[in-house]
């Protein structure tokens, strides 16, 4: 149990998702605008192989340290970033003297579900 520094109960992680909630639609903001730089990202890093630096690599660079912030940010909750896709979260939890994660993904209201350590999103119920 060492691992994880905090545990929450449905109340207290439903409480702080005030708090996570904005940060991950922060983090899939930026997810996107990395996703849309993909392409003209390939074309700039081939040019910069060749010294033909880009103002892309710049801007990619600076999602990629914003998505370094975001994420750095988030895990300073005792949270665990899933998915940056869908903006999937993980909270310790205590269930029946066991290690559990409540977990959320964005879009929902509150935390719902929970489920065991390795079985993942595929492996939720409802509280």
């Amino acid at each position: 149990m060492e691992k994880y520094p905090r545990f929450f109960t449905q109340k207290q992680a439903n409480q702080l998702l005030e708090v996570i909630r904005p940060l991950v639609a922060e983090m899939l903001h930026i997810r996107k605008k990395i996703v849309d730089l993909q392409p003209q990202l390939e074309s700039a890093l081939n040019k910069a192989v060749n010294n033909g630096g880009s103002l892309v690599s710049a801007e990619a660079l600076e999602a990629f340290e914003s998505m370094k912030a975001v994420l750095y940010t988030i895990q300073q909750y005792d949270v665990f970033v899933k998915d940056v896709n869908t903006g999937l979260v993980d909270f310790p939890s205590i269930r029946e003297d066991e290690v559990v994660f409540l977990c959320w993904r964005f879009g929902e209201d509150e935390i719902k579900y929970w489920h065991e350590l390795e079985s993942g999103f595929e492996g939720r119920k409802p509280l």
